[in-house]
């Protein structure tokens, strides 16, 4: 297999004048972006880096970050792509952890990298202020692979929801496979142009990236998520495809200008990282009717899981497995992946480790693989069950599972009924504790008129949910907590870490109401 600089290499050969990536007023060819790679490079290799070593950037989705990408490919520097809204301690964990050679840092990561970086005697460049380092120097060579298949090609980190984030190293050759996997699912086509907003720090920018270059297609930079800005985008740049978290194409859904942008160009639509409810799905199958629409199940470890590439007609499946994976519902608590759970019956998802795309283990964190890795599969910690089809739906994470009075109880399934309410924009679900249940089902809702919890109550009645999986308790908020990348932090609905609003109707009043009716 290519490692990924010889992929590259392909790819300014056979499409040395298509578009390959834009960035405000940069526009690169091909051609001329490899010419800026190796420039990059040359100066990496010149500042005393060496195959293996750890780059650490924190990086917005600037061009220059997607070249610094690629220039580490080339020479077999293992690029650690990290939040850029890190915090200094957060920055020294991570040049400690990984044995960091180099840190690159912007204007907006430049005071958290540069104490970490001095402390630890780490190399730092700042982008904004060393003017003119990516830029084409006619006197640095063409850059050559220096790194094969096998090499380390960069590391993750892991956003846990305790302790320590943890490192993800992956080879080129699952890089590579991963990006070839998802060009085949979500049927892309040469000279693709897509929205580079999910962010390089984290696997569905970084596929984004790599996919796009198979394909001769074309790298639309957003710095960082601004729905206007990524609207305008849409409509000037004429994106044919989109692959976001739900809560990126929630705003854009319902956004002021979405109504006046034109979206005709995009095609194919995917998304991941999160569960998408099915009021979401309905409305962006109605306002892009899109050729492919996707639901992508996987994480940083294993890239794929499973697919779904037809996620209106089965609203809530994540299909089946994908091209490179096997996948099993392991029974709950037992730790084994030999005893799987009957249909239908919820256990934990397991990925099998043999597939192209999985990595091989934590960076220094035997005590993490202890727990994830057993027998050969993958512990993703997420839970579900196949379906009669032999669907997987994924109904949340082992450890949100609600226990409410010996019952147990998935958020997701209660999220996907109430977001069907007109009146619900936005809605997750939590167990909160409880003196007498030990937990409480809780929807934490944000609302596009004026509901109250009976109105929501009875919705969930006439549903048909079953009576013991209705919340009993409503909460009305402005926004839900989130990570950087979109992803619900259902942990601080838990603990009470919220702002709620105070009521702004009669229609209110039920505000933060517990419904005690059996």
């Amino acid at each position: 297999m290519f490692d990924l600089g010889t992929s590259f290499l392909a790819a300014a050969e056979r499409d040395p004048d298509a578009t390959a990536i834009i960035d405000g007023d940069v526009r690169l060819s091909y051609r001329q972006w490899y010419r800026r790679i190796s420039t990059m490079a040359a100066r990496l290799k010149g500042s005393g880096l060496s195959r293996g070593d750890h780059v650490v950037t924190a990086l917005q989705n600037r061009w220059e970050a997607a070249t610094i990408h690629w220039a580490c490919q080339f020479l077999g520097l293992i690029v650690t792509p990290v939040n850029w809204r890190a915090k200094a301690e957060e920055i020294d964990f991570f040049l400690r952890e990984s044995d960091a050679r180099l840190l690159v840092v912007e204007a907006v990561s430049r005071d958290a990298g540069t104490g970490p970086a001095a402390d630890q005697g780490i190399a730092l460049v700042d982008l904004d202020v060393a003017a003119g380092l990516v830029e084409d120097d006619p006197a640095a060579p063409d850059v050559l692979p220096e790194a094969d298949a096998e090499d380390w090609s960069l590391m993750l980190y892991t956003s846990g929801t305790t302790g320590n984030p943890k490192g993800v190293p992956r080879r080129h050759r699952t890089e590579r496979a991963g990006a070839i996997a998802h060009v085949a699912q979500n049927t892309y086509r040469r000279g693709e142009r897509t929205l580079g907003v999910m962010p390089l720090y984290h696997t569905m920018g970084v596929r984004s990236l790599l996919s796009m270059s198979l394909v001769g297609g074309t790298f639309v930079c957003l710095r960082r998520f601004d729905v206007a800005k990524a609207l305008g985008l849409i409509e000037a740049e004429r994106l044919t495809c989109l692959y976001l978290v739900p809560t990126l194409y929630h705003d854009l859904l319902y956004h002021p200008q979405f109504e006046g942008t034109d979206i005709g160009s995009v095609e194919y639509l995917g998304f991941a990282g999160a569960s998408m409810t099915d009021g979401l799905l309905a409305a962006l199958q109605e306002a892009f009717q899109p050729k492919l629409f996707v639901n992508h199940y996987g994480s940083s470890e294993i890239y794929t899981f499973t697919i779904n590439q037809d996620a209106p007609a089965k609203p809530g499946s994540a299909g089946r497995a994908a091209l490179n994976q096997r996948i099993r519902i392991a029974r709950l608590g037992l730790g084994d992946p030999e005893q799987t759970a009957a249909p239908g019956e919820e256990g934990e998802i397991v990925a099998s480790l043999a597939g192209d795309e999985a990595f091989e283990g934590y960076w220094k964190r035997p005590d993490a693989d202890a727990k994830a890795l057993r027998g050969g599969w993958y512990f993703t910690g997420d839970s579900g069950y196949f379906d009669a089809d032999g669907d997987l739906f994924v109904t949340g994470r082992v450890d949100d599972m609600i226990i409410t009075g010996g019952e147990n109880v998935s958020p997701v399934e209660i999220e996907s009924c109430l977001s069907l309410h007109p009146d619900v924009l936005q809605v997750a679900v939590a167990g909160v504790p409880d003196e007498r249940w030990g937990r409480i089902v809780a929807a934490f809702v944000i609302a596009r008129g004026s509901v109250t919890a009976e109105t929501l109550d009875a919705h969930c009645r006439n549903s048909g949910l079953a009576n013991f999986k209705r919340p009993r308790r409503y909460v009305f908020l402005e926004e839900l907590p989130k990570s950087p990348v979109g992803k619900l932090l259902r942990r601080k609905l838990v603990a009470g870490d919220y702002d709620e609003i105070e009521p702004r109707s009669d229609a209110r009043q039920a505000n933060n109401q517990e419904i005690r009716s059996s």
